[in-house]
């Protein structure tokens, strides 16, 4: 019998996954240093991103 394995804890902190199944994380470089990006990056960094559809399987088994 295998063992069962242990979540990620870090993949679980950032990582979401939807009603639909899909696993939605916060994008990166929307932290600090923001007067140097333009408006226009700084919206864009505001909507949440979706993991592609070949990585969701695997990190659905990390975060379970």
């Amino acid at each position: 019998m295998r063992n069962k394995m242990k979540s990620h804890k870090g993949a679980r902190k950032r990582l979401k996954v939807t009603a639909s199944g899909k696993v939605r994380y916060r994008r990166s470089f929307g932290g600090h240093l923001m007067s140097s990006k333009s408006g226009d990056r700084k919206r864009k960094l505001h909507k949440p991103a979706y993991l592609a559809k070949g990585d969701v399987k695997r990190v659905i088994d990390l975060i379970k």
